[in-house]
């Protein structure tokens, strides 16, 4: 269910906005002030929020109004996708103007029209489920991803990243259907946001890099714990997308690419994780090099699960230099963001991984 958040202190609005949107079918979270509604949204990513730029103080904290939530949350990668609609009793072109300048999605002055804000509501809602976030998920995907890493990036705060990948997904898919494969990939989905709902910290990011590969950037003293729920959580849930036969035998009866009949092992979760302790990217590429070859010990691993961490697994000058230079070669063009989704991929490919391990090794 969508789930809305409305952050208004004036009873009447909030009484009419919940029962109003309520019938409509969506989900909705009433909060009076801007702290509760930036815990709120990096807590529980809501799926669109209404807001009033004008909000009380609250006891105790520092004053925050509706500018300072939007500020807040356009500046952090696991919020700043959500759409904002700004309510506000005041309408002339500069305060229209102030909020366009913040990045709003849109904005309607009160006394409003109830079916105009239903309209702005559904538009916001489409616009940002086919331009932000994985169709099959709806988790943050591509630029959210690369956006969420060079947050990290950009400050010494301690980081850990998790990258998850399904192995043996492709033998499963040919034979059980993309149907039942799309099904696998939302259970990991759900099980990573779980997780982090029970064992990460509010602002973790969860986003889905495409296919079977996701992310979770978190702490690293939450990682740990994140792996082993999810890692268990995966191996008990996903028992029931199996025939009982496979189950028992423990692999799945396929054909390989030359048509010749194969038992495939069932399809296992591995977890590659990184973090800036004693291994410290200084970017993107570096940390994509990093997941990818921490989710490549993790396939080799019977625990399905690897760290880089120990001072051999260091990303030194002279791997930061070939890198670039393997990058120049390649002709590969960054955006303005630090790199594409496509450029993710391209450093997860075997083919790159096995050249450059020559070149460094």
């Amino acid at each position: 269910m969508v789930n809305i958040l409305v952050v208004e202190d004036e009873q009447s609005i909030t009484k009419l906005l919940k029962e109003t949107l309520q019938i409509e079918g969506y989900q909705v979270t009433i909060v009076l002030n801007g702290e509760d509604a930036v815990q709120f949204a990096l807590r529980e990513i809501p799926h669109l929020i209404i807001l009033d730029v004008m909000l009380p103080r609250r006891y105790g904290l520092s004053d925050m109004d509706g500018y300072d939530v939007i500020l807040k949350l356009r500046s952090h990668p696991k919020t700043m996708h959500i759409p904002i609609i700004v309510l506000s009793a005041f309408g002339a072109p500069a305060d229209i103007i102030r909020a366009y300048e913040r990045d709003v999605d849109g904005f309607i002055t009160k006394p409003f029209d109830m079916e105009e804000l239903l309209a702005l509501v559904r538009r916001q809602l489409r616009r940002v489920q086919q331009s932000c976030l994985s169709p099959l998920t709806g988790l943050p995907g591509g630029l959210q991803v690369v956006r969420a890493i060079n947050y990290k990036l950009g400050n010494v705060d301690p980081w850990s990243i998790l990258y998850l990948d399904l192995d043996n997904f492709k033998a499963y898919n040919d034979v059980y259907g993309f149907l039942t494969g799309n099904e696998m990939i939302l259970l990991v989905g759900r099980i990573c946001q779980r997780a982090v709902y029970e064992y990460g910290n509010s602002d973790d990011f969860v986003g889905h890099i495409g296919g079977d590969d996701f992310i979770v950037v978190t702490t690293p003293e939450r990682a740990e714990a994140l792996c082993v729920n999810i890692s268990d959580s995966y191996k008990k849930e996903s028992a029931s997308l199996y025939h009982s036969e496979d189950l028992i035998r423990g692999s799945i009866s396929g054909v390989d690419r030359k048509g010749r009949p194969y038992q495939f092992p069932l399809v296992s979760l591995s977890i590659g994780v990184v973090n800036n302790q004693l291994c410290r990217p200084h970017s993107i590429q570096e940390v994509s090099y990093l997941a990818a070859e921490a989710k490549r010990n993790a396939k080799l691993s019977t625990s399905n699960i690897s760290y880089i961490s120990s001072p051999r697994d260091k990303v030194s000058s002279e791997c930061s230099s070939t890198i670039s230079s393997s990058l120049t070669n390649h002709a590969l063009s960054f955006s303005s963001s630090g790199l594409t989704l496509d450029d993710l991929f391209y450093f997860s490919e075997e083919g790159f991984m096995a050249q450059y391990e020559q070149q460094v090794h």
